[in-house]
């Protein structure tokens, strides 16, 4: 119900009752709105009507980082807000370790996202002259193609024979972990990337479990089962599939092919091993193409990160949303203007 427009939230706001409460992991995840609208089901009328939430919170907060606002915002919700961190909770949970792979884009497939950046400036260019209030989804569908071209060149031009850096770096580290008795969740919003890494692990003959929006119920619990029970070395997970309801620890890594816009979802995918039950460490991967939009997406992760900690903790720091021209830095390739 964090969207409070969808016809599943209207419909839950109607419904009587003396006493209301919501249950979140990810109370924030991308904007002021969504906390909005748990608080419009939880306690009507505290932030008043959206339009002035965005007037007085969502606006000043998002853009300009006030942190008046933020900390009046702050203390208005605060009654009404009981948080508990995973490290509250679970003292005894083993350590989790995070780790960037940086992989370096080389020759053919360099060439290629060169010349797709720069294909995709001018478009997006063109959109925002031309379009309008339209060129929003015309720059995010040209940064979604950026994105796609940094996991590997066959995503975007099918008739290039171009192995990726990422799908080489892959085989030989799901090796790595394979020959050392360890066993790996692998995370990718794209489907059909998943689909490329399969292959070097079929060539090695490396035993896995695969999950994504189109397995079945009874085959996705099955396959759970089996990883669960040690049939398989890695269980290769598309986001939409494996943000929720999964309980895998017997991985003790997790590896996140390609950066989400969200860290939210990167955290979800990695409590998918690192949850009540899990006896070992866990280390995470995040393979990042060099001189990529991706390494702008993770720097951005520190903003999104601090929208959430500045409204729900005392952090003092606010976060700004990209903007349209935002976006197209971002494209250009310069991060810290998109920050």
């Amino acid at each position: 119900i964090k969207n409070a427009v969808a016809k599943r939230s209207q419909a839950i706001f109607q419904i009587p009752a003396d006493f209301r409460m919501a249950l979140s992991g990810t109370p924030l995840e991308n904007r002021l709105a969504e906390l909005w609208s748990i608080m419009r089901f939880c306690n009507p009328g505290l932030l008043g009507p959206l339009s002035r939430f965005n007037e007085r919170f969502a606006g000043p907060i998002e853009r300009n980082r006030d942190r008046d606002a933020q900390r009046l915002l702050r203390r208005l919700i605060a009654p009404f807000v009981l948080r508990r961190t995973k490290s509250q909770v679970l003292d005894d949970l083993p350590p989790r370790t995070e780790l960037v792979l940086s992989l370096a884009l080389e020759g053919a497939e360099l060439a290629h996202y060169e010349a797709l950046r720069r294909q995709a400036i001018v478009e997006a260019e063109a959109a925002v002259a031309q379009s309008g209030s339209q060129a929003h989804f015309h720059i995010l569908a040209q940064l979604t193609k950026l994105r796609r071209a940094a996991c590997d060149p066959r995503l975007v031009s099918p008739n290039l024979d171009i192995v990726g850096a990422k799908v080489r770096t892959f085989a030989d580290l799901a090796g790595d972990l394979s020959a050392n008795g360890h066993k790996a969740l692998v995370f990718s919003q794209f489907v059909d990337f998943l689909t490329l890494l399969r292959k070097p692990l079929d060539a090695a003959g490396i035993p896995y479990q695969y999950l994504d929006g189109s397995t079945p119920v009874a085959d996705r619990e099955r396959r759970i089962r089996d990883f669960q029970a040690g049939k398989g070395n890695l269980f290769l997970i598309s986001l939409k599939a494996g943000g929720f309801g999964l309980n895998l620890t017997a991985a003790d890594y997790v590896i996140i092919t390609d950066p989400w816009w969200n860290p939210a979802a990167e955290d979800q995918a990695m409590g998918r091993a690192h949850r009540i039950g899990q006896l070992r460490p866990v280390t995470v991967y995040r393979l990042v193409a060099q001189g990529t939009l991706e390494e702008q997406i993770i720097a951005l992760h520190h903003d999104k990160r601090a929208l959430a900690d500045g409204v729900l903790a005392d952090s003092g720091e606010a976060m700004s949303l990209p903007s349209q021209d935002d976006l197209l830095s971002l494209m250009r390739g310069t991060a810290d203007e998109a920050r």
